[in-house]
Formats: structure tokens, sequence, C-alpha cells
């Protein structure tokens, strides 16, 4: 294959669930993710064929998107959907896609829409900004794959840099890459995979997404401030004083979902001066508080990533950690000391599989370190 492209996972050590509320969010693109090679065919035909899952995938570039199909080939076809509407698409590709650790909770998604994205774009003559990457493949996966996220995932993919922690306001979508401080203590990124495994389609993530446009809307109402169509409703229309002014009156669950949301913005800005300072355990203390507040104001977490977390609490080594992605299922993910980690593996593994055995077959931990973002290689 001719071109061979990249794309990276993502963590999100602070910032959970606020993306879609415009709220401001940290990541790394990690050294793991998704590669993709292609050629550029000579008429309009994209053939795919994954090492991940079964079938291949064929359709024509030039032709309007059609409706989703229900396989893995709609992230392709995603894509060239957002394309469709800003360019004319003409050249297919030939190509082979593999993900590098098959776990939930990394945005996968994301990072195989970047990479289509990026391909398509080369294949038509197509020059776009990483930035510009981003936006295409966030609309892709909002208004072809229907998940109502932010931007969090494509921004740590397409505008990573390596030994750096991404800032993004998802309200202005201002960013900052803050390198490493150097009297940082080294640290990987441990993942810990539960076994289980469900689409973000079929859990709560759009119901919690539509309970904070109604904390939102309520606080407004309240305010007396006009209501706009929840689509361009979001928390951070309101602010935290506004929000504590009418909390006792809201029903119980739309006021943890801002609660969650509020006490996330001060950790983020927190977590800034952490890191910038190169200071390891209270950054990683914030993410603890995080997944907290995820728990019990945002209310995901299945049983198992629970018990991960839990389990990550009691275990020497890790500085922090909380849920990785929507929270519903996949994965935890954890600052760790890089010379601990055959220790954490095993206790963490011991003290997990104790209470769910029937996952010893598909439980699973990795680490990596941060990496650049999605990029031809």
């Amino acid at each position: 294959m001719q071109y061979h492209i990249f794309s990276p996972y993502r963590v999100c050590p602070l910032g959970a669930h606020v993306d879609h509320q415009h709220g401001l969010v940290t990541g790394f693109a990690i050294d793991k993710g998704v590669d993709l090679w292609f050629d550029i065919a000579a008429d309009s035909k994209v053939s795919l064929h994954s090492e991940t899952f079964t079938g291949d995938v064929s359709f024509d570039i030039a032709t309007p998107a059609l409706v989703k199909q229900g396989h893995w080939g709609d992230y392709a076809r995603g894509a060239k959907f957002a394309l469709q509407k800003r360019f004319k698409l003409e050249k297919g590709i030939t190509g082979v896609i593999r993900g590098s650790i098959p776990v939930g909770g990394l945005s996968s998604s994301a990072a195989v829409l970047i990479a289509y994205t990026m391909a398509f774009a080369k294949a038509n003559g197509i020059q776009l900004e990483p930035f510009e990457v981003m936006k295409i493949a966030s609309e892709a996966e909002r208004e072809y794959i229907g998940l109502n996220n932010g931007l969090l995932d494509q921004a740590c993919i397409a505008l990573g840099k390596k030994d750096h922690l991404l800032m993004l306001d998802c309200e202005s979508n201002e960013y900052r890459l803050i390198p490493k401080a150097p009297n940082m203590p080294d640290f990987e990124l441990g993942i810990f995979f539960s076994g289980l495994t469900r689409s973000l389609m079929s859990s709560d993530y759009n119901l919690r997404v539509a309970e904070c446009k109604t904390a939102t809307w309520l606080v407004q109402a309240y305010e007396n401030i006009p209501l706009k169509e929840q689509g361009k409703t979001f928390l951070r229309d309101i602010s935290e004083s506004m929000f504590k002014r009418h909390r006792d009156e809201m029903p119980p669950r739309f006021a943890r979902r801002a609660e969650h949301f509020f006490s996330e913005h001060k950790r983020v800005r927190e977590g800034i001066t952490a890191w910038e300072t190169g200071n390891l355990e209270w950054f990683g203390s914030l993410s603890k508080a995080s997944c907290e507040s995820s728990i019990h104001n945002y209310e995901c977490g299945s049983p198992e990533l629970i018990a991960i977390y839990n389990a990550m609490l009691e275990t020497d080594g890790i500085y922090g950690g909380r849920f990785s992605g929507a929270g519903f299922k996949g994965a935890c993910i954890a600052l760790v000391d890089p010379s601990r980690k055959a220790r954490i593996e095993r206790e963490i593994t011991d003290k997990y599989l104790s209470q769910f055995p029937q996952y010893k077959n598909t439980f699973r931990v990795f680490f990596c370190k941060s990496d650049d973002g999605a990029r031809f290689v």
C-alpha cells in the first residue's frame, strides 16, 4: 500500500462528560491507535478490509451517502458524508485498517473517522489542517453515526503532541498544548479493559446529554432567560452562581448533572496548574475526584468499571485515574509509576477477577505513553 496513516487513540484525565456542554477538557493522544494503509483508486470506488472486524466494505465515494448499514463500514461512509458537504469527491481508495488494541473507551470511533477523513482528502487532492480534520470527523459522528458528542475525542487525536497535555475550550475551540514540566516524575498511562463491551448508541450517553441541556433550561426558566431550542442549549450558557441559586428547586437528577459540569470545570483549571508545576500527585488526585463525580453526579459507570476504579484506589504506584470515554462500558485509565507496572497489573487483575471471574478471558491491561496526533507515516 502506498500510503499509511496512524490515528491514535486518546485518554482524557480531566474534563469528563463536559465537552458536549461546551466545557473545558484535557487529553493525550497515545502511542496505540488505528493504522490505515491505502492506495488511491483509479475510479470512485472505495474498497476496505478490516483486520479487526469481519466482512469487507465497498461503496462509491462520488454518490450521495446512503443511510447507515449498521456495521464498521458506517464510519467510512460517515467521513464521506461530512466531506461531501464541503468538497466534490471523485477518487476512492483501496485500503486495509487495523486497531492496535481491541478495547473500548479510547475513542476508536473518532480515530477511524479521522483516518478515513485524511485518506479521502488525500485521494481527492484536498488540503486539510488538523483542526479542519477534527471538525469534519466530529460532524460525521454527530450527524451520520448519531452520537451527540463534543470535540474532545477528535481534538486529542488530531491535535495531540507527545509529552504535552491538550487543553481545549469546547465553547471557543481555543486550545493549548502544554509541555510536561521538567520536574515532573516519569509516568505512563495504564489502560484496564473490563472485558465488557456495549455500543454507546445503546447506552445512556445521549440521554445524559439531554439531561444536561434540560438542567440548563430549568435554570434559565427560573432566571427568566429566553430559552433556545435544545440543540443550541449548553450548560456553559449559565453561570455557576445562577445554578447555585436554583439548585434546590430543581429535580435532583438535573441538579446532579449541572453539579458535575461546574465542579469538573474547576478541576480542569486546577489540573492545568498542577500539570504546569509538575505536581503529578495533585493532578492524579483531581482525576480521581473527576471519577467520583462521574459516579455520583453524572451517574455513569457499570459495576465492572467501578470495581476496577476501586481497585485502582487501593493500588500503590497509581497517581490517579478515572473511567475512559463515556463511562458506560470499556476501560479505566490511570497515570502510573512506570517502575511499578508489573505489580500494578497483577494487583488490579487479581482484585477485579475475584469479583468478575467471567471476564478472565477478555480482561486486558495495557501500558502506553503520550504521542503525536494523527499523521501520515
